[in-house]
């Protein structure tokens, strides 16, 4: 018996080496998903009668949680839109999902599985808002159609817009009797006491007319959310307002209210985080320990009294202490704006959620935001002393002389900083009033601008072999200082006037810009443009690469990375994007090995499974691993099977086993010595005995010596 065991976990070792071995050889992936960094756009939470969390994120579907906000699934099977508004859930378990131009989705079954519920919506449908009254009749808030009303479970829709002078719906509110309060944009608030059937404007003492947020206390008092008037109150059912804002930023948009069990008011804002109130909204009080994000979208309140905050790109934040502290809880949905890396193979993200770091090339990233006083991050750059400088909106430039550890404000302040430039004489950094330069590691800062006029430039290239400096600018125009920024001199003759999002330069000298129709390039230094985007069926290129092979790569807004292999001559999606699961790439960057980073609009960031300039691409390398690397599973979610890979420097004895989320062990699918090498695994769901397992989230975890990572991955059957 003990001989058998032995011979069929030989086999079984045997099996899987082979398996590892010929993944490679076979179509695989071009990318691969990082493990973050962390973040999202949170803008809407629903919580069920079980107290399971849906997330709604803008680019990213819908995230669930069984755990309170520990630990987040996707549940987008069915959602072929993934940019959610909003949700709600009726009384039935039933989930309404408002997404961005795909209408309504419905869920009958937690979450598992969607089905678009549009019969009666217009065509292309933008759902804003979503709210269920106690006879379980739907109703659902649009841009630019008003609102509707399903009284069949979302089988049907029917426009109640009569009396709505204003259609387009932010918020909607039920309160206990019925009555159906709504949010517009410009146009107040509208009462309807017939379930929809009529509307009446109730503005009265109202000085602020765009409505984000509606919510209702015990006593029937309605609390508005708006733009620039901070909150109102009305204690009469919206017969009359009064503004209650004592503590609150002046003019600070309200995006979200909520109110928990004990009557508090809590207030998501824009840049300055949440304010609570615990007299009525009389007075308000800053609530942000630990709050790295402070725009919060959407608010939500448990069961428990667990408050839960949505922000604009830094995921989901949880307090469990009525908002005294907050603690960020796991998604890799953030925005990536821009790359960076430094002479130790480092990378730095800057995202809509701060900096992050990595020393592992994605493997594992961390937040490196001390001292920021702003983490909505649009620019990076490294000088050859290692100094990291992070161009922040609305708070110009900071710096950090300790690998990311800690930042410090530079002269630089209040402005937004679109690009960051290092030459060898300094740093250039494109605003919104031009460019600025600093010689002096950014302590100083002095206008750069002669020949600019009043133009916003948010990228720049510069040609290293000749020092000049091109800067990309709003309104379709490119201008050229070949005197270190001194002097600029329009050179968009051939653009016509379209907006420049990315600028990269070949070791020819030849420069690439990525337009909102496509590529255009320039032979002559900037002298002339031609259009250079034959194959791009995605026009709008918002990031733009070249490795040390010539080969150019292209980010798009909707149709994932292009590459070409002769100058920009022809593009080609056909290989490039498998494994990259968010089409919108807004920042590509490469590192000194040729890996090629993809920064996406919700989704993370994403790595080339190869270097760029390897020999054979998406073949098993024959170069050593730099590192011990268990990457993300994909696909994930997944059903019926996924594979999972890693890469190995040394050889070693390796584990590789798949547990529950009980600590249980499920699975082990590598259990021998490896020589160095990379190496993809299946598994297809079964345990050790050969059974399907059911549904749910897994912890992979590897083991080869002293290294030890874990991932998580969900099955969805």
């Amino acid at each position: 018996m003990k001989f058998a065991k032995c011979f069929l976990l030989c086999v079984l070792g045997f099996i899987l080496s082979l398996v590892g071995n010929q993944a490679f050889s076979q179509p695989a992936n071009f990318w691969q998903q990082t493990n973050g960094p962390y973040g999202g756009v949170v803008s809407s939470f629903a919580i069920d009668s079980n107290g399971n969390i849906f997330a709604g994120i803008f680019g990213g579907g819908i995230f669930r949680s069984t755990d309170n906000g520990g630990s987040w699934t996707a549940a987008n099977t069915g959602l072929t839109f993934t940019f959610v508004y909003s949700l709600a859930i009726n009384s039935s378990g039933n989930i309404f999902a408002g997404t961005s131009v795909g209408g309504i989705f419905l869920s009958t079954n937690g979450g598992n599985s969607w089905a678009a519920a549009n019969n009666g919506l217009p065509a292309n449908s933008r759902v804003y808002s979503l709210a269920v009254n106690s006879m379980g009749h739907i109703f659902a808030g649009t841009l630019n159609s008003g609102v509707f009303r399903s009284t069949d479970n979302g089988g049907n829709w029917t426009a109640v817009n009569n009396g709505l002078t204003n259609n387009v719906i932010y918020s909607l509110f039920i309160n206990a009797n019925g009555d159906i309060f709504a949010g517009t944009n410009n146009g107040g608030i509208f009462r309807s006491i017939d379930n929809g059937n009529s509307w009446t404007a109730i503005n009265t003492g109202l000085t602020s007319l765009v409505v984000y947020s509606l919510v209702i206390n015990s006593s029937g008092h309605i609390f508005a959310g708006t733009l620039f008037g901070g909150v109102f109150r009305s204690t009469n059912n919206g017969g009359n307002w009064t503004a209650v804002n004592s503590g609150l930023p002046t003019n600070s948009p309200i995006y979200s209210l909520a109110i928990n069990l004990n009557g508090h008011i809590l207030a998501g804002t824009f840049l300055n985080g949440v304010f609570r109130s615990t007299d009525n909204g009389n007075s308000w009080t800053a609530v942000n320990t630990g709050l790295m994000n402070t725009t919060v979208l959407v608010l939500a309140i448990n069961s428990s009294g667990h408050i839960f905050a949505g922000t604009n790109g830094s995921g989901v934040f949880r307090s469990t202490d009525n908002g005294n502290n907050w603690t960020a809880t796991g998604f890799t949905l953030t925005t990536i704006n821009t790359f960076a890396f430094n002479s130790n193979r480092h990378v730095f993200a800057g995202s809509s959620g701060g900096v992050f770091r990595s020393t592992d090339r994605g493997s594992r990233w961390a937040a490196v935001n001390t001292g920021l006083t702003n983490t909505f991050v649009l620019s990076l750059a490294i000088n050859s002393n290692g100094h990291v400088f992070a161009g922040i909106s609305s708070s110009g430039v900071f710096r950090s002389t300790n690998n990311g550890d800690n930042w410090s404000a530079t002269g630089l302040t209040v402005t937004t900083v679109y690009a960051l430039g290092i030459n060898s004489t300094g740093l250039f950094a494109g605003t919104s009033g031009g460019v600025f330069r600093s010689t002096d590691n950014g302590d100083n800062w002095a206008t750069a601008n002669t020949g600019l006029g009043n133009n916003r430039v948010v990228v720049f290239a510069i040609n290293n072999s000749t020092g000049h400096i091109f800067a990309g600018a709003q309104g379709g125009r490119i201008f050229r200082s070949t005197d270190n920024g001194n002097s600029w001199t329009p050179i968009d003759i051939g653009l016509a006037n379209l907006n420049v999002y990315s600028l990269a330069i070949n070791s020819e000298g030849h420069v690439f810009a990525g337009t909102s129709l496509g590529v255009f390039r320039s032979l002559d230094n900037g002298a002339s443009w031609s259009v250079s985007s034959t194959g791009l069926t995605n026009t709008i290129v918002l990031a733009l690469a070249i490795n040390s092979k010539g080969h150019i790569f292209a980010g798009t807004s909707g149709g994932g990375v292009f590459r070409s292999k002769n100058n920009g001559g022809i593009w080609s999606a056909d290989s490039v994007n498998f494994g990259l699961t968010n089409p919108r790439v807004i920042s590509l960057a490469l590192d000194a090995s040729g890996f090629l980073y993809a920064g996406t609009s919700g989704s993370g960031a994403f790595r080339t499974v190869e270097s760029t300039t390897a020999v054979r691409e998406r073949e098993h390398a024959t170069e050593i691993p730099l590192a011990f690397e268990l990457a993300q599973n994909y696909p994930n979610p997944f059903n019926p099977s996924t594979t999972i890979k890693y890469e190995l420097p040394q050889r070693v004895e390796v584990k590789l086993e798949i547990y529950d989320l009980m600590g249980r062990r499920v699975r082990t699918l590598v259990n021998q010595r490896q020589q160095a090498g990379r190496y993809a695994i299946t598994w297809d769901g079964r345990n050790e005995q050969g059974q399907q397992v059911a549904s749910g989230t897994f912890i992979y975890q590897l083991r080869a010596e002293t290294f030890v990572q874990t991932r998580r991955m969900a099955l969805v059957r």
